[in-house]
């Protein structure tokens, strides 16, 4: 596999079909194309398959039941879920001819993070469910790739463990699920700034689990099962709480932790908590109606990501990607818009872009990644993902991301 094809920008020549020109040279994600068709010279083939869109039901055979049902499934009937996919076919890219699209430029700032191209990795909680190597597999595909990790407060790794990882000059952030416990959630957030994790990305819509067929059927749940806690577990504000350590009675830390981590007390007006113990940017993640878009920017939030859990929260609920035009045009460049929620491909994350987003975070791709084959399961994933991004943007006839508008969209079909 070349180097093109990895954190890269080198410009290179595409290749065409049987009486095509050769695509125009452009940055160097879209090179992961050309390593598979020369690699399948030698009968090389890629680990799996390249079409993101397929590989939830490829990575059933790799899981798990309950392992797999937690990870692929969603609230109730499924509807929110549906939707979010549904959404992106209302929206058609609508290419431009000859305006010169090469040595295209993928690469953004947001929130002072800069990046190679306008993708985070999303926060996945109880990766070792997935893989034995979890969160430390992805941390080190995402540094592969330059693109920013997010890391879940559900962790199956500590925070250290995962910057250790990540290396020491990769853009990573933090996902909090607020504890209701003060000097708890202040101690996990200086263990995350100490470990170089810069920007805080809080959760709103988790506050309770959402009914879940998929895991009630299969009485299954990680957290009850002690994983997904290995932050909790390792600080020592947590731990201090306990009358026994959670290696020797796991049952109460548990206990203990499940009912803390939801944050369900909290409200707008304790949002300059947040501000006291953490001094670097503050994202609010699960913004989906104009008027709490507003109230973040009112409360000095820096970014917002317009999400609906994947799906997993409400069922019935907005498709993330309807809800993001509103939202954007509700607070202007007051704060950063972020998108996620039924992302799988390179056109997913134009449209999203197109529709006001600043950058995307792409979570259950990775995730089934990971399922295939750990830290080469995931790298493969954001390859795929980050070419397709990168020859479809050319195709349409943008060089940049900053290119985009809704005038580059159909929108409604």
């Amino acid at each position: 596999m070349s180097e093109a094809s990895g954190k890269s920008g080198t410009e290179a020549g595409g290749t065409g079909a049987e009486g095509e020109a050769p695509a125009a040279p452009g940055p160097g994600f879209g090179n992961y194309q050309n390593d598979i068709y020369l690699n399948g010279l030698d009968g090389t083939l890629p680990p799996f398959t390249t079409d993101l869109t397929l590989l939830g039901a490829s990575a059933r055979e790799h899981m798990d039941p309950g392992a797999f049902g937690y990870l692929a499934g969603a609230a109730g009937s499924g509807a929110t879920h549906r939707a979010n996919r549904e959404a992106f076919e209302r929206h058609r890219l609508v290419p431009r001819m000859l305006r010169g699209p090469y040595g295209r430029d993928l690469s953004t700032t947001v929130l002072g993070t800069r990046m190679p191209a306008p993708v985070l990795l999303a926060p996945v909680g109880v990766q070792s469910i997935i893989h034995p190597d979890g969160e430390l597999a992805t941390a080190r595909a995402a540094s592969a790739t330059g693109l920013p990790m997010v890391l879940s407060t559900a962790s199956s790794h500590t925070v250290e463990q995962v910057a250790e990882a990540h290396g020491e000059d990769n853009p990573r952030w933090f996902q909090l699920y607020w504890p209701n416990d003060d000097d708890v959630c202040v101690s996990i957030l200086d263990r995350a700034r100490k470990a170089g994790f810069t920007t805080l990305v809080v959760t709103l819509d988790t506050w309770t689990l959402a009914w879940r067929p998929q895991d009630l059927d299969q009485s299954y749940l990680p957290f009850i099962r002690g994983v997904g806690t290995a932050i909790p577990f390792s600080d020592p504000a947590f731990r201090a709480g306990l009358e026994k350590p959670p290696e020797e009675e796991l049952i109460a830390a548990v206990l203990r932790w499940v009912p803390m981590f939801t944050g369900t007390d909290r409200s707008w007006d304790q949002l300059p908590f947040l501000r006291e113990h953490w001094d670097g940017p503050i994202v609010l993640k699960g913004v989906l109606h104009p008027d709490d878009a507003r109230r973040a920017a009112d409360a000095g939030m820096d970014g917002i990501v317009v999400s609906n859990h994947g799906g997993r929260q409400v069922d019935g609920a907005i498709a993330s990607l309807d809800a993001l035009p509103s939202v954007v045009e509700a607070v202007g460049d007051r704060l950063d818009v972020l998108f996620d929620s039924g992302v799988r491909t390179g056109a997913d994350v134009l449209k999203a872009l197109a529709l006001g987003a600043r950058a995307v975070l792409v979570g259950r791709p990775y995730a089934y990644g990971l399922a295939h084959g750990g830290e080469e399961g995931v790298l493969h994933v954001l390859r795929s993902l980050l070419a397709d991004l990168d020859l479809t943007l050319g195709l349409s006839g943008h060089r940049t991301p900053a290119d985009l508008s809704p005038d580059s969209l159909q929108s409604g079909v």
